[in-house]
């Protein structure tokens, strides 16, 4: 077995299950008590999600419930972009965004944390916005993998086409 084995690391996004914990926020928003009558809604465009209330305490409570839903669904919240709750009006509001693939600055970090603290095999190259690992030694990818999910990044990372 001389060929080398390898793994990409990409940060996706299931749009089906972040659309899915929208909508449970959104019944979650309407049935509760202490949101009848404070304007609480989430809305969802595309890229942004808006959530809105008539104070900023109610749409943090916003927040926290769509937060829940998406933990709930399997989405980690590192891939949600959350903006500081602001004034609009007679209402508050936070705009998100649902982060998807890994930023050029994110991947030269992982790339230099691969280099610097992984097997001495292992290489890795930056194609697009994803990672390409690859080592002559499964188990170095492996120890490259685990490396990975202990370093503390901002990014939700997955481990995918290993072979």
């Amino acid at each position: 077995m001389a060929s080398e084995s390898s793994f990409d690391v990409v940060s996706k996004v299931d749009k089906q299950e972040v659309a899915n914990a929208l909508n449970q926020a959104q019944k979650e928003l309407a049935q509760r008590y202490d949101f009848k009558g404070v304007g609480a809604e989430v809305d969802f465009s595309g890229e942004k999600i808006l959530m809105k209330a008539n104070s900023e305490e109610r749409v943090k409570a916003v927040l926290d419930v769509l937060q829940s839903k998406l933990v709930k669904r399997g989405i980690s919240l590192k891939s949600l972009d959350a903006g500081e709750p602001f004034a609009s009006g007679k209402e508050y509001r936070i705009e998100a965004g649902i982060k998807e693939g890994i930023a050029q600055d994110q991947a030269k970090k992982i790339n230099k944390i691969i280099r610097d603290e992984g097997p001495k095999g292992v290489k890795s190259q930056i194609q697009g916005d994803e990672l390409r690992v690859s080592s002559k030694s499964r188990d170095d990818l492996q120890e490259v993998i685990s490396l990975l999910k202990s370093s503390d990044l901002d990014v939700d990372l997955q481990f995918i086409n290993y072979r």
